[in-house]
């Protein structure tokens, strides 16, 4: 092997098996779900589970905030500071989308 670790996980896997630690888990015998993007696949259950959200969706939630402000806001300064803030967001969701 490898890695001195890759005995050991490997040796841990085995015991687990042979103590029935794997048997009658949920799910055992079924198909894995499908999944559109397996390379982020935990790192993305991990953030769903935590409750994070891609960046454009936080910045996408800004954005409304913005709108919902500037619906608000009667004061002229204030709803130009508004117009820019939001174009500046626009811009950053953009961007967030291309990476991915």
């Amino acid at each position: 092997m490898d890695h001195a670790l890759i005995d050991l996980i490997t040796a841990k896997i085995r015991a687990a098996e042979a103590e029935g630690q794997f048997d009658d888990l949920p799910g055992a015998g079924k198909p894995l779900p499908a999944c559109d993007d397996p390379e982020n696949a935990v790192m993305n259950r991990i953030l769903k589970e935590n409750g994070g959200v891609p960046e454009f969706v936080s910045l996408s939630r800004e954005l409304a905030r913005l709108r919902e402000e500037l619906r608000e806001t009667g004061d002229r300064t204030r709803r130009a500071e508004i117009v820019k803030e939001m174009s500046l967001t626009e811009a950053k969701i953009e961007i967030a989308r291309r990476r991915g």
